[in-house]
């Protein structure tokens, strides 16, 4: 009759500085042992290091043990970034309303870690583009000084391929294609519309001879067909203007990665999700992600 109290007491201690109202997180039964419960009902992290120890190895998805926050947490505010155009401190201040003490920092480290991912699994879902290629190049300010975004999309809008690069020569232009060729589910295009660089005729020359491309495939420069990229090219820029520019070449390429991956996903790219599923949107990153 003594002890029954006294659990109940040690049992309703506060402690801990993540509190998580609206996410009631998953416990194991070897974390249950060790933890505490705050008087919202939210859990808390353990004191000694053996508590906080069994708390971090508990049962979440592979790709985010040893996370400090809830996987519900870390996929809500990367998605937050990668879809609207925000910066880290208004995903934080979005965050700190919800009673989540995340900061600026913190968010940029997830979206480094799971941007790639979600655009590396999300391609073996994404539907077959067609053959009628249009490539242009944008410019992205890194460290202060301007890179060029090489872009793809074919006649419909899809996006078949992007790459982050340094330079605006031949040498950039030829490994964006042989880039965008050896993407599974990219057909080799029968056409290939161009801007006015004049890198494109000579690389596509190259990969002919090469035989990377096929012998009929056409290199033409007509301006108004690019319309369709240039009009894409502004959900990207739209959020690389929000984030201020980048500091440093692998956080921008990191991050376009994640940029253009949920632009593929809301284009209506991905084979059993339609488009503007804001809902399917957000089930499908987290299914990518290896949360559910």
């Amino acid at each position: 009759m003594v002890a029954a109290p006294k659990q109940r007491q040690v049992m309703s201690r506060t402690g801990g500085d993540e509190c998580q109202p609206p996410l009631q997180p998953k416990i194991s039964r070897a974390f249950s042992k060790a933890a505490w419960t705050k008087s919202d009902g939210s859990v808390a992290k353990p004191r000694n290091a053996s508590d906080k120890l069994a708390w971090m190895s508990r049962s979440r998805p592979p790709l985010f043990k040893w996370r400090h926050f809830e996987p519900a947490v870390i996929t809500c505010a990367v998605g937050w970034y990668l879809r609207f155009s925000l910066s880290y401190r208004n995903v934080e201040e979005l965050l700190t309303e919800r009673g989540l003490g995340a900061d600026h920092t913190t968010i940029w480290r997830w979206v480094q870690r799971y941007a790639p991912v979600l655009d590396q699994r999300c391609r073996r879902e994404l539907k077959p583009t067609n053959g009628s290629w249009r490539v242009d190049e944008t410019y992205v300010r890194v460290k202060g000084k301007w890179a060029y975004l090489y872009r793809a999309v074919d006649s419909t809008g899809a996006t078949i391929d992007f790459q982050l690069c340094a330079r605006r020569d031949a040498h950039a232009a030829k490994r964006f294609f042989q880039k965008a060729l050896s993407t599974p589910g990219r057909p080799r295009p029968r056409v290939i519309n161009v801007d006015g660089n004049p890198s494109y005729p000579r690389v596509v020359a190259e990969l002919k001879r090469e035989r990377a491309l096929g012998r009929r495939c056409r290199c033409r420069t007509c301006p108004y067909l690019n319309n369709i990229i240039e009009q894409d090219h502004r959900a990207i820029k739209r959020r690389i203007n929000a984030s201020q520019g980048f500091r440093s070449f692998q956080g921008a390429r990191r991050t376009i990665q994640g940029y253009e991956a949920v632009h593929m996903i809301r284009k209506g790219q991905v084979r059993w999700l339609p488009k503007r599923d804001v809902a399917g949107l957000v089930l499908f990153i987290n299914e990518m992600l290896g949360y559910e």
